[in-house]
């Protein structure tokens, strides 16, 4: 277990890019570096964790961590994942967001943005090589990222899964292409139907307290971040919103977006957001406040996973259904297509200076063969010499 925490740990450190971009760090770190799981495996927990509600790069990390070790993998996957960000977000709260305004880290920030940018190429290369090698998952995946560009929000992109869904299981099954699913779970987690039953009653429980708590402090910030939870679909920058639909007579906008831009600012997850707001909303126990908030945003998504992973492996190799993953592994490359442009290029590339310094970054990567983790101080010296 200490194996995976130190894995993620380190990953939490250096993930920077928001969501797409920790789809590639972690396919770069855990399919080709490290070899724990292999392609095919990666890409069906990825289709998964695209349909369920939660923080999709989270739920990512926890299902690796489930694959290596079970529910207690799991865990030990989102703690390393995730500290490194609680950490930062605690600081930048207890101290006002004060380095957020330092010229110094604005520059470091840019050159890891530029970092996020080589990754998430490498990602969409070797995923586009794997799973858009026909004409029809080729156009299903352009189709994804044309949507998605054409119309950014949650709710087409979760039309233009499930479409790609029906047309894989439709005619990818049919033919009978794709559909070899990828390695079981451990033994010891093949036959999880109790833990199932618990997953998803606790989510249910919990889901229904949420809605019936009227208290504040603790208990309502609790309510409110587990109701969020429960309902976000996609990355971090979907969170947003809603916390602000639901948090917006307790807060003042200003609060809101310098939370947001911390979260944006620190590696990890970007659903740590809640760490900033929990640390706001209860200001007798700032710390306990920020640390329940974070907890009840990230619990429902791995309930739902929990419930769901076990089966998984056998549901794919029916035809219709690993058909159907087919498909969505297509529109997920067409997606992360999209991503790279906006948010990623958009936010990383001012000129062609940083154009330059991303196509060294990804010489470094592919040609020379460095790691991620090894780029990231090489980016942070660049980011500060170009100061």
């Amino acid at each position: 277990m200490w194996q995976i925490v130190v894995q993620f740990l380190m990953l939490g450190c250096v993930s920077f890019g928001g969501p797409a971009a920790h789809i590639g760090y972690f396919r770069n770190h855990f399919v080709e570096r490290l070899g724990w799981l292999d392609e095919r495996s990666f890409a069906e927990l990825l289709a998964l964790c695209q349909f369920l509600p939660g923080p999709a790069s989270s739920q990512l990390g926890f299902a690796i961590g489930y694959r290596r070790g079970g529910i207690l993998g799991g865990c030990c996957a989102f703690l390393g994942f995730t500290l490194p960000s609680v950490l930062l977000m605690l600081s930048l709260a207890a101290g006002g967001g004060w380095l957020l305004d330092q010229t110094w880290f604005d520059s470091v920030l840019h050159a890891l943005k530029l970092l996020a940018l080589v990754v998430v190429t490498d990602a969409l290369s070797g995923m586009a090589r794997s799973f858009c090698n026909g004409r029809l998952v080729l156009v299903i995946g352009l189709f994804g990222a044309m949507v998605a560009l054409l119309l950014p929000g949650i709710a087409a992109q979760l039309a233009v899964l499930v479409l790609a869904a029906a047309v894989g299981a439709g005619w990818l099954g049919r033919t009978g292409k794709s559909v070899q699913s990828g390695a079981a779970l451990p033994a010891a987690e093949s036959n999880a139907a109790g833990r199932q039953r618990w997953a998803l009653l606790l989510f249910g429980c919990l889901l229904v307290l949420s809605w019936l708590a009227t208290e504040s402090g603790l208990a309502g910030v609790a309510a409110d971040f587990y109701q969020t939870g429960s309902l976000v679909f996609g990355g971090g920058h979907v969170v947003l919103p809603l916390l602000q639909a639901q948090l917006g007579a307790d807060l003042a906008p200003s609060q809101f977006l310098l939370g947001y831009a911390a979260a944006q600012a620190v590696p990890g997850p970007m659903f740590t957001l809640a760490t900033f707001l929990g640390y706001e909303l209860v200001p007798q126990a700032p710390v306990l406040g920020a640390l329940l908030a974070t907890l009840a945003v990230f619990l429902p998504g791995f309930l739902v996973l929990i419930a769901a992973l076990p089966d998984w492996h056998r549901w794919v190799a029916r035809p219709a259904l690993a058909g159907a993953v087919a498909g969505v592994n297509a529109v997920v490359v067409g997606l992360l297509l999209a991503a790279l442009y906006q948010p990623v290029f958009v936010s990383a590339v001012t000129g062609g200076r940083d154009l330059a310094l991303a196509l060294a970054g990804l010489y470094l990567l592919r040609g020379v063969g460095l790691g991620v983790i090894a780029l990231v101080p090489l980016a942070i010296i660049a980011g500060l010499l170009l100061l």
